[in-house]
């Protein structure tokens, strides 16, 4: 799960170098949407990959 959300997270960055550099402009709101979706579920795959190497 925690690959798939990298990937994910290194597509909506490269997504958002085109859709700020100009080349999309429509791309760009789509962009940023896409790199703070991604940006949290990586932090909660994570946080939830720490913890489940903590159990007692």
């Amino acid at each position: 799960m925690l690959r798939w959300t990298i990937i994910f997270f290194v597509v909506a960055l490269i997504a958002a170098v085109f859709g700020f550099g100009g080349i999309a402009a429509g791309a760009a709101s789509i962009a940023k949407i896409l790199f703070f979706i991604f940006l949290v579920v990586f932090v909660i795959s994570l946080l939830m990959g720490l913890t489940k190497g903590k159990r007692l």
